[in-house]
This record gives structure tokens, C-alpha cells and sequence, in this order.
């Protein structure tokens, strides 16, 4: 009898093991996509980029080639609200802010602010609106579903590497508007300055053009705008 028991006890021991063990295991999978923490400027950067882009089985999702394109797009339009202003123009007028810092123009100043769901606190600490979060955080479960990365981690993993290297480095990769002479009729400055949801009622105002899609003004379900070479 105290055999039988041991026995038991031991399988019973043996069993328990193998279930910490495996969580264990389980725990330590490394995750296909991560996102730097929002308090970081690369970890925010990279909300921003990912919050601007359609995904899969969302409006405006043509592909992921599209998709990159678009958050490539966004991280070029904040940087030439610092470092390419036209002639005729001032930063302020363009960025709403003047600054040199990127979280400056995401974030905007005295309450006026550039990218809805983007904000500082009194306290100065990076917020995102709890949808920003939420949408997230779900993408970031998808991306980390099932056994090999995807299409969503390859997304967020290209968002979030973006982000890194600009914090790090500075910009990389071509402007695909930056050659841009005329819209039209309309004589431009070349580069993007602002973008928004691609609805053909949304626009900027002001100095502004719409890029059309013939110049790839529309990606990822985002329109971009340049400006016009004379102000108004």
C-alpha cells in the first residue's frame, strides 16, 4: 500500500513539474511584434505610425507593401514640419508648433493639438486616447497568434523599427513626394505636410493641395498634402 502511494505521490509530482514547466516554456516564447512602451518617444512614435495605418480586414487596407508606404509617408510629413519649412511659409504656421522636437509636432502646444488621440498631459507625459490604446493592443494580439509571425507583426515590427531609427538616427528612406512640381494647375513646394483620413470632403484648408492618387497621394486609406509653392 504505502508503494501504491509513493507512486502516486510521485506521478502526482511529476505531473505538476511538467505543468510549471511548460508554462514556463509557454511564458518565455518570445512574442513576433512588440511595441516600445508608450513613455518612450520611440514606443509613442511608433503608436502614432501604427494608429495612422489601415491593416488587414480594414478600410483602406491594400497591402502591406501600401501600408508601409503610408507609415513611411507619416514619419516624412512630421520631419518636414521640422526640417524642410518652404520658403514663404513658417514653421507655425505649417506644424502649429515651433519646434525641433518630433513629439512637439505629434503632440501639438497650448492645447491645439496635430494628431487626434495625441497629446501631452499637465504633468508633460505621453498620452494616447484609450482607443489608440485599445486598437493597439488588439493588433498586437492578433500579430502574436498562432505559430509564425504574419502580416500584423510584420506591421507593427515595421512601425516600431521605423520609430527606433528615426529617435536613434534620424529619417531613412526615400520622400516619394519630394519632387513633386505641380498638382494640377498648381504649382507646389514638393513634399508632404499634412495628411488625413482619405474622404474626399477632408482637407487641411488654407495653403494645402491634395496629392491625387495619380502622384500616390492616397495610402493606407490616408490622403497626403503638399503646399503651394506661392501662399495665399
Amino acid at each position: 500500500m504505502r508503494r501504491h502511494i509513493l507512486q502516486r505521490t510521485c506521478l502526482g509530482l511529476a505531473l505538476i513539474a511538467s505543468v510549471v514547466l511548460f508554462g514556463h516554456l509557454a511564458q518565455a516564447a518570445p512574442a513576433f511584434a512588440e511595441l516600445d512602451r508608450r513613455d518612450t518617444p520611440s514606443g509613442y512614435l511608433a503608436r502614432l505610425l501604427v494608429n495612422e495605418t489601415a491593416f488587414p480586414g480594414e478600410r483602406g487596407f491594400l497591402s502591406e507593401a501600401d501600408s508601409k508606404g503610408a507609415m513611411l509617408a507619416v514619419l516624412w510629413v512630421l520631419h518636414c514640419r521640422i526640417q524642410h519649412i518652404p520658403a514663404g511659409y513658417r514653421q507655425v504656421q505649417i506644424a502649429g508648433v515651433r519646434s525641433t522636437n518630433i513629439i512637439d509636432v505629434i503632440t501639438g502646444a497650448g492645447g491645439k493639438r496635430q494628431c487626434e488621440g495625441f497629446y501631452l498631459d499637465a504633468s508633460g507625459r505621453y498620452v494616447t486616447a484609450p482607443r489608440v490604446e485599445e486598437r493597439v493592443e488588439n493588433l498586437l494580439s492578433i500579430a502574436n497568434r498562432g505559430g509564425k509571425p504574419g502580416r500584423f507583426a510584420g506591421l507593427l515590427n515595421y512601425a516600431q523599427g521605423l520609430a527606433s531609427a528615426y529617435v536613434e538616427d534620424g529619417i531613412r528612406g526615400a520622400d516619394r513626394f519630394s519632387g513633386l512640381k505641380r498638382v494640377g494647375n498648381t504649382e507646389v513646394t514638393g513634399r508632404a505636410y499634412s495628411w488625413m483620413t482619405d474622404v474626399g470632403s477632408y482637407h487641411p484648408g488654407g495653403n494645402f493641395v491634395a496629392i491625387p492618387s495619380t502622384q500616390e497621394g492616397s495610402l493606407a486609406g490616408n490622403r497626403f498634402f503638399t503646399l503651394r509653392k506661392v501662399p495665399k
